[in-house]
């Protein structure tokens, strides 16, 4: 048995998929180039344990209720007909609302959101255009020339809201509005070009061209192409700034209003995707290795230890103490999971999974009804201040906990990140096949093979447990190739077929088993995560075990406070020591020096200090001299051996550390003490 087995099984590093494209879900078209991933539709991926508890959280609390609180999108809304917001904000909320409604199979919260979808529908004007009503149409002026009409860019964000919609309900008038709004863009776009009414839609343009491929893939209109060479030729040339890489360099020297668009970091996480977007239609791998050179470039210049890009607002440098905005994290996200389906490069599956569990949790609070605007890496507290960001003036409440802290856009746009997420833990294979990529408890239901319905339950507490389990429910046996990730931070994985050992298998592949399928098969992936230390700036070490950085459990004083401008917010003080340095032979043995605890697993779970699933143990000394000067606790210096050689306590103390996303309080980048 076990022979017959291991003669169907074949792991291999990069996976050729054949030039066939998925014929059950919306694939490229000719001449775009196949996609590696194929993005199955809103619902087919459910989640499930702490996953779920994490959607819930987000229902009950403002994506699902954004629109009865929230004045900008509760009063008189553009996006139904009033004077109100007729902007990003609205649509921004809709890109999470709307596909939490559906994972959740939310009645309520599914009527809520398709009035928006039935307003741009039923309002769409004669001549394509779509939108909150135009100030020459309250002049009672038809728009019969584009000039009359309003910005790009919230269009492509309620585009997005609409595909997602399509694709979970089939409401063939998605297609019919997109397609005439389209016309209508071909048809305008050269006299109103993406930048006449603001920079954001010239920055943003890849999301245009992605909803244009989309559609296309669709009707196979071949307009729809032409307009896509436009608008990549009118959006920002993110191509040749991550290819080129002056720019990335400069970004860390320069923070003038010279080209600051192009270091706005919202755009970069958005412009990020736009060379394997346009790699689709003109299938140059330059296109790519300028995409990867950029990435590489990126994290090595501003790349922090939870995985995201510093950006408060601009790219800032990799210092500890650099903030990043929230948006900019659930943009790189979704942008993440398009460059995923296009190029199957493994590196952007790493990437992905890092920030979304490590970065994005911190950000938010318990009950999901306040966010930060700016988080620090190394913050050790948060208040009101302007500390080290490149926009540090907005009434010093950038860092603060609040519905409104800092500018609202975040407030609208965080609910797309743990939805789409879910929604991308699964993609379907162009050989009529399924990919876990990404980790989490959940549940996919999908065609596969020669049709058949089958649905895989993946049972697991990952990212803090090292098991995934795949039972496999099917009507009847069915061939087809089911691929696996092996995370890059494994060393060696175990894979186990109905509890029988297949093989043993490096990091940083896909593992792709073909076979025929039987009801109630499963499959074990066995991922031992070793705790290590990694280098970040000024020699400083962040402990990681598997896809989690840890930090230093602070304990936390929260006191509620209000001005008149931005409402509440939560100042958050430390109760405990925070100035530690590890001791080397932390780093110099990092298993022999830390101990993992891991308490029992609870579908409950939420993203604090006091439910922290794991705690590393582990010892550090106290350095003296670094203290909160100007509200920010800035880097010691640290000399090129890698040892902080000021000052430091004789006496050793044993520190505990917890997943970073489980804090609001910590420091995560470590000096090294002797």
């Amino acid at each position: 048995m076990i022979k017959k087995i291991l003669s169907i099984l074949f792991i291999s590093q990069i996976f050729s998929h054949t030039q066939a494209q998925n014929s059950f879900y919306i694939a490229n078209k000719a001449p775009l180039a196949p996609l590696k991933y194929i993005e199955l539709p809103l619902g087919a991926v459910k989640p499930k344990g702490w996953l779920h508890t994490q959607l819930k959280i987000m229902r009950d609390g403002t994506t699902g209720h954004l629109d009865e609180y929230y004045p900008k999108i509760m009063n008189d809304n553009g996006w139904l007909g009033g004077k109100g917001d007729a902007w990003e904000e609205t649509p921004y909320w809709l890109d999470g609302a709307l596909p939490l409604a559906y994972l959740l199979d939310d009645a309520t919260l599914k009527a809520k959101v398709q009035k928006y979808v039935d307003w741009v529908i039923a309002n769409q004007r004669p001549n394509g255009y779509i939108g909150g009503i135009t100030k020459a149409e309250r002049e009672g002026k038809t728009l019969s020339d584009c000039q009359q009409g309003d910005d790009w860019w919230p269009k492509m964000v309620m585009i997005k809201v609409m595909q997602q919609y399509y694709t979970a309900t089939n409401d063939k008038r998605v297609i019919k509005c997109l397609s005439n709004y389209f016309k209508y863009q071909y048809q305008n776009i050269k006299a109103c070009p993406l930048v006449k009414w603001t920079e954001w839609a010239q920055a943003r343009g890849g999301d245009n061209l992605m909803s244009i491929y989309w559609l296309y893939n669709i009707t196979g209109d071949k307009f729809l192409l032409e307009l896509g060479d436009t608008i990549y030729q009118q959006t920002t040339p993110w191509t040749d700034l991550l290819g080129k890489r002056n720019w990335v360099m400069q970004a860390a020297a320069n923070q003038t209003n010279e080209k600051w668009m192009e270091r706005h970091a919202v755009n970069v996480g958005m412009g990020i995707k736009l060379p394997a977007i346009y790699y689709q239609s003109k299938k140059n791998p330059e296109l790519l290795k300028s995409l990867k050179t950029g990435w590489s470039d990126l994290m090595l210049l501003h790349g922090l230890p939870h995985g995201m890009f510093s950006g408060d607002e601009d790219l800032n440098g990799n210092d500890p103490t650099q903030g990043i905005e929230l948006c900019s994290i659930v943009e790189t996200m979704f942008s993440m999971e398009q460059m995923i389906s296009i190029t199957g490069d493994q590196t952007y599956m790493e990437a992905l999974e890092r920030m979304t569990y490590n970065a994005l949790p911190t950000q938010t609070t318990d009950d999901y009804n306040s966010r930060q605007y700016f988080q620090i890496a190394n913050q050790v507290q948060v208040s009101r201040g302007v500390f080290d960001f490149t926009l540090p003036f907005w009434r010093g409440m950038c860092n603060v906990f609040g519905p409104y802290a800092g500018y609202t856009c975040c407030t609208a746009n965080m609910h797309q990140g743990w939805t789409k997420f879910t929604s991308h833990l699964w993609y379907a294979t162009p050989d009529k096949g399924l990919a876990a990529l990404l980790f989490a408890p959940s549940s996919i239901k999908a065609k596969v093979g020669d049709g058949t319905e089958v649905s895989i339950e993946e049972e697991t507490n990952y990212p803090f447990e090292d098991q995934i389990n795949f039972t496999i429910n099917t009507p009847k046996s069915v061939d087809f190739p089911f691929e696996i990730r092996i995370p890059v931070w494994c060393k060696e994985a175990t894979l186990l077929l109905n509890g029988q050992k297949l093989r043993t298998e490096q990091g940083g592949k896909i593992a792709r088993i073909k076979r025929v399928w039987a009801n109630g098969d499963k499959i074990t992936l066995q991922l031992p995560m070793e705790v290590k230390t990694t280098n970040w700036a000024g020699n400083s070490r962040a402990i990681e075990r598997g896809p989690l950085v840890y930090a230093l459990k602070i304990e936390e004083e929260w006191t509620k406070k209000e001005i008149k401008e931005e409402g509440i917010y939560y100042d958050i003080q430390p109760k405990s020591a925070w100035n530690y340095g590890l001791v080397l032979p932390v780093v110099q043995k990092t298993s022999e020096n830390t101990s993992v605890t891991i308490k029992p697993k609870s579908d409950a779970f939420v993203w604090n200090s006091t439910n922290a699933p794991i705690e590393i143990k582990t010892t550090g000394k106290k350095i003296p001299s670094w203290q909160i000067v100007e509200g920010v606790a800035r880097q010691p210096i640290t000399a090129r051996d890698g040892l902080y050689l000021g000052e430091v306590d004789k006496k050793e103390e044993t520190i505990t550390l917890i997943p970073y996303g489980c804090s609001k309080l910590r420091v995560v980048a470590f000096p090294v003490v002797k």
